[in-house]
């Protein structure tokens, strides 16, 4: 997947999981990666993360290491 695409869905999900009420989006969006994202759509997450997460949602590099 191009690195474009997949950090605009993982900014999707938490953009999503910041308007549910509570203090665990970071959570709620590893869990849903965990869930519905394959394994090397997970590793790429990862790789770019470990890179430096440019274009992530903080939310996102927050849910990375429960990934």
């Amino acid at each position: 997947m191009s690195p474009d695409k997949m950090i605009r869905m993982a900014n999707q999900i938490a953009t999503f999981f910041k308007t549910q009420p509570g203090e665990d989006a970071p959570a709620r969006v590893a869990a849903h990666i965990t869930d519905f994202w394959e394994p090397r759509m997970r590793a790429q997450l990862r790789d770019h993360a470990a890179a430096g997460g440019a274009g992530l949602d903080e939310i996102v590099l927050k849910a990375v290491p429960l990934v």
